[in-house]
């Protein structure tokens, strides 16, 4: 966990479970893949279980940690929180007993603001209807190309307060995504070593997309050899949209 993000949209992360194996073209350059091979070799205790080398890697393979399910009833000022930034909680092999757990522990913390993201949308949808949705509980999921669009239709079952998709890394056009139910869209390009550019247009369509949806929209990055080499203006201003934090009924 970091109880400081450098991540533009959140304020801390929190990770009860760690680990994770790569499922679409966003997940070929993995940040989070890449630092737990670092975290490996410097020790750190929660990264020593390693993943398949085919999907995952040194350090990477899916871990509970039920030690770290108290860490956000320690943090007395509210906080904007990103669950699992090292992991997906609706990987297959992350027990929905323990997905409860970590639903329960967010429903206890009503201070915070949890912003959850998975690839595994149609696990999502599958145990939705057996997980109790606290208001404060954001859900999202990611989607990269026009090939992951259907991971948007499943988020849509989901009865989250608020909604969202992460389009990052951006790699192609999401001319026909539908944001129907949609409340918040990220935007932003691939960073680190062998990263894909992205087309300025794929991203000022995304924009009026969301300005005519009604949806919150954020532009991260550009993207680059580091996050923030090519910077974050979109046609000279940033776009730091936030979902309103009142409730929004679930569709």
């Amino acid at each position: 966990m970091a109880d400081k993000s450098a991540i533009e949209w959140t304020e801390a992360t929190w990770n009860p479970t760690t680990g994770c194996d790569r499922i679409s073209a966003g997940c070929d350059n993995c940040y989070a893949l890449n630092l737990a091979k670092r975290l490996k070799a410097m020790g750190s205790a929660k990264y020593q279980n390693d993943g398949d080398p085919r999907t995952s890697g040194p350090g990477f393979g899916v871990t509970i940690h039920q030690d770290a399910l108290g860490i956000p009833n320690r943090w007395r000022e509210p906080r904007t929180v990103f669950v699992n930034s090292m992991s997906d909680l609706f990987h297959a092999r992350v027990p929905l007993d323990y997905v409860r757990q970590v639903f329960e522990v967010m429903a206890d913390t009503p201070r915070h603001t949890y912003q959850v993201l998975t690839k595994r949308a149609s696990r999502l949808a599958r145990v939705a209807e057996q997980l109790d949705w606290p208001p404060n509980v954001w859900m999202g999921v990611s989607v990269e190309t026009d090939q992951e669009l259907s991971r948007v239709d499943h988020l849509r079952a989901v009865p989250a307060a608020v909604r969202f998709i992460s389009a990052e890394p951006l790699l192609g056009p999401l001319d026909s995504v539908d944001l129907a139910g949609i409340h918040w869209l990220i935007a932003g390009g691939e960073s680190g070593q062998g990263a894909r550019p992205v087309d300025p247009g794929w991203v000022r369509a995304l924009r009026d997309q969301c300005v005519n949806a009604g949806t919150a929209f954020f532009f991260k990055q550009w993207g680059g050899r580091t996050p923030k080499a090519g910077g974050r203006l979109l046609d000279g201003r940033t776009w730091d949209e936030m979902p309103s934090r009142e409730l929004t009924p679930a569709l």
